[in-house]
C-alpha cells in the first residue's frame, strides 16, 4: 500500500510537532534497534526517527535498511530526521499519533 500525496501531507503536518521516538547512532541497525522500532510503530503508526549519521547517503541507506526491516513507509527526510508510517488496525487511539491528531492537520 503506497500513501497518497494527500495522506503524505497530512501526516507531514502530524509529524511536525513529534519528537523522535528511535535514534539511529553509527552502530547500524541491532535486534534492539529493530524491537524499539517495531513497538514504536505498533504503538504510533507515525513516529520520528533520528539518524545521527554524519554522511547523507549512509542515512539514506540507514533509512532503507529500516524500511525494509520494519515494512513501515517513508513519508518525509528532512535532514536527520525521518517520519516513518505502518498502519496498525488495532492500534490503541490514546496511542496512536494518527488517531489523536487526525483532526488537527497543523491548523490551531
Amino acid at each position: 500500500m503506497s500513501l497518497s500525496q494527500a495522506q503524505k501531507k497530512a501526516f507531514r503536518s502530524i509529524g511536525h510537532h513529534l519528537n523522535p521516538v528511535v535514534t539511529v547512532s553509527e552502530n547500524g541497525v541491532s535486534e534492539n534497534l529493530l524491537a524499539e522500532l517495531n513497538r514504536a510503530l505498533n504503538d504510533h503508526e507515525l513516529i520520528k526517527v533520528k539518524l545521527a549519521l554524519p554522511e547523507r547517503d549512509d542515512r539514506a541507506a540507514m533509512i532503507s535498511e529500516l524500511l525494509a526491516d520494519s515494512k513501515a513507509e517513508l513519508v518525509q527526510t528532512i535532514g536527520k530526521m525521518a517520519l516513518l508510517y505502518r498502519r496498525n488496525p488495532k492500534a490503541n487511539p490514546k496511542l496512536s499519533n494518527v488517531t489523536r491528531f487526525e483532526d488537527h492537520h497543523g491548523r490551531h
